[in-house]
């Protein structure tokens, strides 16, 4: 399912924030947008989900603008996880996976054999079978957010979208979670798209790199071409060296 970005400017209100953007999304694989703090990430992926209306340009899925789907029918092919969701108080992990079953609830919203399935796939994907009965404010970082990953990925999209997944989780969990995108892309070809701050991380699990600036796109493209000196030195403004990591063989920044 291809997604495409057109000439796209995204603000709050008279501030702009992205300006002027093209990108393809690479079908089936995973891209991850990087960039310095307040360079336009964030806002270019609630821009791509149709959760900010563009100013200018226009993203298109499978060719037509986003903007132009039913609201349910956007949501059985992409689906997209924001910064910090919140769930309703004492709420188990079933519960709130059943959540991305809403796109195709019926005209009596009663529970499908289909929903059932999915959920419990969705559960079993990310490692949750165990505590798929229990609260999610009672788990761990690490554990809530997979419950949060599973609850999108019981939507069945195509396409999934991640703003931050990693932020504010300690560095174990910020892997699991990395090893569980890398996991489901591979066993699922879903194309998935994340915001992430940590570069090394970013060298290491993703197929494809979206280097911002100042709400514009530095680079892109694969990330043995993306991730350099020079761009860790003009977008982020670190001097370091890029070498090779001896166990994955993708690069990884060193500072000076």
């Amino acid at each position: 399912m291809s997604l495409e970005i057109k000439n796209l400017v995204l603000g709050y209100e008279d501030k702009i924030i992205v300006n002027n953007i093209d990108l393809s999304i690479p079908k089936g694989e995973i891209t991850m947008l990087i960039g310095a703090n307040g360079c336009g990430k964030s806002t270019l992926l609630s821009g791509m989900s149709r959760l900010l209306i563009p100013k200018e340009g226009d993203v298109l899925l499978e060719g037509v603008s986003i903007h132009d789907y039913k609201a349910k029918d956007l949501a059985k092919k992409l689906a997209i996880l924001p910064q910090g969701p919140i769930a309703p108080e004492g709420i188990t992990v079933k519960e709130l996976c059943y959540f991305g079953r809403n796109p195709y609830k019926n005209l009596f919203g009663s529970r499908t054999k289909e929903d059932d399935d999915m959920v419990q796939w969705a559960i079993e994907a990310t490692g949750l079978k165990e505590f798929a009965n229990r609260q999610l404010d009672s788990l761990s970082g690490g554990q809530r957010q997979r419950a949060w990953i599973a609850m999108a990925l019981t939507q069945n999209t195509d396409i999934l979208l991640l703003d931050e997944p990693t932020t504010y989780l300690d560095l174990a969990y910020q892997i699991e979670i990395l090893e569980l995108l890398k996991d489901l892309n591979k066993k699922t070809k879903k194309t998935i798209v994340t915001v992430i701050h940590e570069l090394n991380q970013a060298a290491r699990y993703a197929d494809n790199l979206v280097c911002m600036k100042k709400g514009k796109i530095y680079s892109q493209g694969r990330v043995e071409t993306v991730f350099t000196e020079n761009m860790l030195k003009d977008v982020f403004g670190v001097d370091s060296i890029v070498i090779l990591d001896p166990i994955t063989s993708r690069p990884m920044c060193i500072p000076k």
